[in-house]
């Protein structure tokens, strides 16, 4: 079911077109990951589904209907830019921002008490927020974010400025919160990380929808029928595959053994490739290679790129 929908929304800025009908479909529940280089509209998108900014054109829908100044309070968003007050002390901010949010002083209390045992910056509730590291300011920010409990986030480059380790709590939270009903978009350059928690994807290059959907299914779109094997053989492996049916891309000596990446060509698959390999080699391993979501990023900007230009 789509929690979150964008039909073609357009939005100008003087002579710049800032998006350009672009469309997406958020599954609820999904951990969704809005991509693209700087400057490609994302953040101009997420200001709309927060009626931070109207669009030109288009409209947004929400759990199935128009997105109204009633749904906001059911979004928490973490903004790029972070908000919150240097001189405050760290509780008397998020007690502050918490009752914005509509909570009661007694309930963010709790909720505060919570989340802050949770991410280990308990002692720091009275101290001022610019004695902070930004690490630490950002889990502040995140706690204020979340505590409403709302059913959408939406996070602007969350792990900015964030250590590895701080990097993978925050992944974890993020993981906790979705198996809580949340449904999530966060914005990042982050490549590895879109990869490891998030399930569908939009890319946004030049204010346009370039490619979206799962991301297993998008990998799937963007693999070129290579795989890596790993064999053992006294005989050259050129010698044991025709050039016209099988690309040897890669090949490396490892300790007793050697590894290639093989390219299947003209509609050969995986059995032809043994049935050439078995009688001269020993197969060890074989996987298929999928591209990863940086490697798909790279691609489409650039030909979005080359296109621009023809």
């Amino acid at each position: 079911m789509t929690y979150l929908r964008a039909l073609n929304v357009t939005k100008t800025y003087a002579s710049q077109k800032a998006l350009d009908k672009v469309t997406l479909e958020v599954p609820e529940q999904s951990i969704y990951g809005l991509l693209g280089p700087n400057g490609a509209g994302k953040t101009t998108l997420i200001r709309i589904i927060n009626m931070i900014t109207r669009p030109d054109s288009g409209e947004v829908y929400i759990d199935g209907h128009p997105l109204t100044r009633e749904d906001i309070g059911n979004i928490g968003y973490m903004p790029e830019e972070r908000g919150i007050y240097k001189k405050m002390k760290v509780g008397e901010q998020a007690i502050y921002l918490a009752r914005l949010k509509g909570l009661s002083r007694a309930d963010a209390m709790k909720k505060l008490k919570f989340w802050f045992e949770r991410l280990e910056i308990g002692s720091w509730w009275n101290r001022k927020v610019e004695e902070l590291s930004k690490g630490m300011q950002q889990k502040v920010q995140f706690i204020v974010t979340i505590l409403h409990e709302p059913k959408l986030l939406i996070f602007d480059e969350p792990f900015s400025g964030f250590d590895p380790i701080n990097v993978n709590i925050l992944k974890d939270e993020i993981r906790y919160l979705n198996q809580q009903g949340a449904t999530i978009i966060f914005s990042t350059h982050n490549m590895a990380s879109v990869e490891e928690i998030c399930d569908h994807i939009t890319l946004i290059d030049k204010a346009h929808n370039v490619l979206n959907g799962e991301i297993h299914e998008v990998k799937n779109r963007f693999k070129t029928n290579t795989f890596n094997i790993v064999y053992r053989t006294q005989n050259e492996l050129t010698s044991l595959l025709n050039p016209a049916d099988f690309l040897i891309k890669k090949q490396e000596q490892l300790h007793d053994s050697f590894t290639a990446d093989i390219q299947l060509l003209h509609q050969n698959t995986p059995n032809n490739l043994l049935q050439k390999l078995l009688p001269k080699a020993e197969i060890i391993a074989m996987q298929e290679i999928l591209p990863s979501l940086n490697d798909i990023f790279i691609e489409v900007v650039n030909n979005n790129k080359t296109s621009a230009h023809e």
